[in-house]
């Protein structure tokens, strides 16, 4: 099954969407937006896959032409977003180009943070930033979200809670991120609004590709028509998506709607390029001493996708421009 949201008010309008992309289907008379459809799943999602199945077969009513320009993050906004740095190479590479040793811990003890979740932005809506001195840079993550999750379940049994999975552009202001790390409290203004594919979809649709832990498929990141990485998401990862789930629920219980997500997708050997431009420039400075890669600029059009065996889209694609933002020079009403 998968599923998006109209623009619409602040949570979306749910839709189901065709496995191939192209139509879709209203299914207001079941749940209205998606929060409400996680927080009902055991009772709703039958009736949502019943919904798309009609839809593929060409049994469905009211159908329309699906246009990911018209849809806002699948979960526009969310209760709890934890971002994980679950391919620890990534990070490990990142210390060794500024002569960092790791932690021998960081491969047995997960890295999370708690993200802004208070809004989610489409999949072709433009990244928004002040400044191109911040060092904008995109991330291409791959991301789970889950139904109720007990505090205290385990890795084993976290899997069952998988409700959806998708794609996610985890936007950073690489430049701002020392100041705020030096003060050994995590990140906050490094970390702008993150944009998701057009549709999520249930584990079922990813076949063979879902082993119930990782996704094993190339995630595509392109920018201004340069493949930029292919990584595969499979390959490399330390932590799976059950193990992070467990670790957030180590203490607390997560609520439905809880999105996970992997952290920068990367591999050991960095052979099929890298999915954001900090990784690049780490590579650069351990080659040839300096980065030769810029971050992004404004008028930058950065591309992230997943594709199935078939080179068929399995998420649609986040098509973003990065554009300048006018922060308001006066008061509302003046």
């Amino acid at each position: 099954m998968k599923l998006a949201s109209l623009k619409s008010g602040r949570d979306g309008q749910l839709i189901v969407v065709s496995h191939d992309l192209t139509t879709a289907v209203a299914v207001t008379d079941i749940a209205d937006t998606l929060q409400h459809a996680l927080d009902n799943w055991a009772a709703v999602s039958p009736a949502l896959q019943q919904r798309y199945e009609a839809l593929n077969a060409g049994n469905a009513e009211n159908v329309f032409a699906f246009d990911p320009a018209a849809c806002s993050a699948p979960l526009p906004r969310a209760y709890h977003w934890a971002d994980g740095s679950a391919y620890v190479t990534h990070v490990e590479l990142v210390r060794k180009a500024r002569g960092a040793e790791l932690p021998p811990s960081f491969w047995s003890d997960p890295l999370i943070y708690m993200g802004a979740s208070d809004a989610f932005i489409g999949p072709r809506d433009d990244i928004e930033v002040e400044s191109e001195d911040w060092g904008i840079d995109f991330e291409a993550e791959v991301v789970v979200i889950t139904d109720d999750v007990p505090a205290g379940t385990n890795a084993s049994l976290a899997r069952q809670h998988i409700k959806l999975i998708g794609l996610v552009n985890d936007v950073s202001l690489r430049n701002l991120i020392p100041a705020e790390l030096g003060k050994q409290f995590g990140f906050y203004q490094s970390k702008p609004w993150t944009s998701f594919t057009p549709v999520l979809v249930t584990p079922d649709e990813l076949g063979a590709s879902w082993d119930g832990a990782k996704l094993h498929l190339p995630l595509r990141a392109t920018l201004n028509g340069e493949l930029i990485g292919a990584p595969n998401a499979g390959v490399d990862m330390t932590f799976d998506f059950p193990t992070l789930i467990a670790h957030c629920a180590k203490s607390r219980s997560l609520m439905a709607g809880t999105v996970i997500g992997s952290g920068t997708v990367s591999n050991v050997d960095s052979k099929d390029g890298s999915c954001c431009l900090a990784e690049v420039r780490c590579l650069e400075t351990i080659a040839d001493g300096e980065p030769k890669t810029p971050f992004m600029s404004f008028g930058d059009r950065i591309e992230i996708e997943m594709l199935d065996d078939n080179n068929n889209s399995i998420f649609g694609k986040i098509d973003q421009v990065v554009v300048q933002y006018h922060p308001p020079t006066s008061s509302a009403g003046e």
